[in-house]
């Protein structure tokens, strides 16, 4: 082999290892972070949908009162009976 071969060689080895690197910290950095956040949302959409079928599906008003009260308790929330309103996240009382 002659140093010419061999020059280039290790220059495509060097560029693979450079594009190899480039396209990871791409895939890290940007993409992989959105992709999972749109999983998440479609994954709420769902979980949120399957959820109001089985709320339409009871059969009176106290079940779909007693239900909501129980998955907002579960979310972390305070159910208001007075609204009939959940209250979730920031607006939560404390104390």
């Amino acid at each position: 082999m002659t140093i010419a071969n061999i020059s280039m060689a290790i220059g495509a080895a060097g560029g693979l290892a450079i594009g190899f690197a480039a396209f990871t910290t791409i895939n890290t950095v940007w993409w992989l972070p959105d992709a999972k956040e749109e999983a998440r949302a479609v994954e709420r959409a769902s979980m949120q949908a399957a959820t109001d079928k089985a709320v339409g599906e009871l059969s009176n008003e106290a079940d779909k009162a007693r239900f909501n009260r129980r998955m907002c308790r579960e979310r972390g929330g305070m159910y208001l009976n007075s609204t009939g309103k959940c209250l979730e996240g920031a607006t939560v009382p404390h104390g």
